[in-house]
């Protein structure tokens, strides 16, 4: 952004553009952990109920961490 551009969104918002960006990647992980907590407590109990088994289990687990990873690489760098 220029350097008017900067300043007339921290004129209007009153806040700085690195200031929502933490905000909105801090909003983004928050989703990303609960979505995490729900689809593994979902297969979690499929598992205790032996309609998932113990390598479908880990595969939920395993896709949530690279996805967690693979973001943090990319929103925080």
């Amino acid at each position: 952004m220029s350097p008017a551009q900067i300043s007339a969104f921290q004129a209007n918002s009153g806040l700085t553009a690195a200031d929502v960006s933490v905000v909105l990647l801090g909003a983004v992980f928050a989703v990303l952990l609960a979505w995490g907590v729900w689809a593994m407590r979902t297969a979690y109990v499929g598992w205790a109920e032996e309609q998932l088994s113990h390598r479908q289990f880990l595969a939920v687990v395993v896709r949530f961490a690279a996805m967690y990873l693979v973001l943090t690489f990319f929103l925080l760098s």
